[in-house]
C-alpha cells in the first residue's frame, strides 16, 4: 500500500485547492463575474475530483488489506477536509444561483 500519509496528504491538499476555488467562485459571483465564477467552480471540481480519487484509492486498498484498523488522525483529517470541501462546493452553487437572481432582478 502506498504510504497513507502521503495519500492523506494528497487529499488534504486536492480538497484545500478546491474549496478555496469555490469560495473564489462566491466572491466572483457577488461581484457580478459569472464567467469567472462558473470557470473557478469547474476548477475546483477537478481538484476535488482527485482528493476523491486518492481517497476512493486508499479506501480499495484498506479493502484488500489484511492488517485492517490502521486509521490515523490524519487520515481523519483528510477525510474531514474532503467532506467540507464538497460542503462548499454545494453552497457556492447556491450562492451562485441567488447572485444571479438578485442581478437579474436589480437589472429590471
Amino acid at each position: 500500500m502506498e504510504d497513507m500519509e502521503s495519500i492523506a496528504f494528497q487529499i488534504i491538499s486536492s480538497v484545500g485547492s478546491a474549496r478555496s476555488n469555490y469560495i473564489a467562485a462566491i466572491q466572483k459571483a457577488k461581484a457580478g463575474d459569472f464567467e469567472r465564477a462558473e470557470k473557478l467552480m469547474e476548477e475546483g471540481g477537478e481538484m476535488f475530483l482527485e482528493g476523491h480519487r486518492a481517497h476512493a484509492k486508499l479506501l480499495q486498498e484498506d479493502a484488500g488489506d489484511t492488517a485492517k484498523g490502521s486509521m490515523s488522525l490524519l487520515l481523519i483529517h483528510a477525510e474531514d477536509q474532503l467532506m467540507s470541501a464538497e460542503a462548499f462546493k454545494t453552497v457556492a452553487r447556491e450562492f451562485i444561483d441567488v447572485y444571479r437572481r438578485v442581478e437579474k432582478l436589480e437589472n429590471k
